[in-house]
């Protein structure tokens, strides 16, 4: 049975993250920084966390949300096409996915942190529903 936190991990994807955690860029560590301790409303992020076969960079279990810290490398095609793919992986499992760039982070802090708080507050798309026939108003 797969859990809601790890989507059955990868042996590699444990092992990787395990490396990402201890080669954090400054943009992650800065991120880290901030939603560590649940200094961000109290919620609870992990770090460089497995999921299926990919490496979430932060991850709330509770509302399902990951925070991507992206470099220069997710402009190039063959980044980008790969980004696709786990963007459809992880969306299929219910996780939303909150992207900055780093200069974002390392410039705007509070708006990275305004906006996080916005996302989990917003429902999330498979829980909103259009009302029907004998719903109450």
């Amino acid at each position: 049975m797969t859990r809601k936190t790890r989507g059955k991990p990868t042996a590699s994807a444990v092992q990787s993250a395990r490396t990402f955690r201890k080669q954090m860029t400054e943009a992650e560590k800065k991120l880290w920084d901030i939603v560590r301790d649940r200094r961000v409303a109290r919620l609870k992020f992990r770090r460089q966390h497995p999921f299926g076969p990919y490496i979430l960079d932060f991850f709330c279990v509770e509302h399902q949300l990951e925070v991507e810290a992206d470099g220069g490398i997710h402009l190039s095609r063959e980044q980008m096409e790969h980004d696709e793919q786990r963007k459809q992986y992880l969306e299929k499992r219910g996780v939303r996915i909150l992207r900055f760039k780093n200069e974002e982070i390392m410039k705007s802090p509070t708006a990275v942190v305004k906006k996080i708080l916005q996302t989990i507050h917003s429902p999330s798309p498979d829980t909103v529903r259009e009302k029907g026939p004998g719903d109450e108003l």
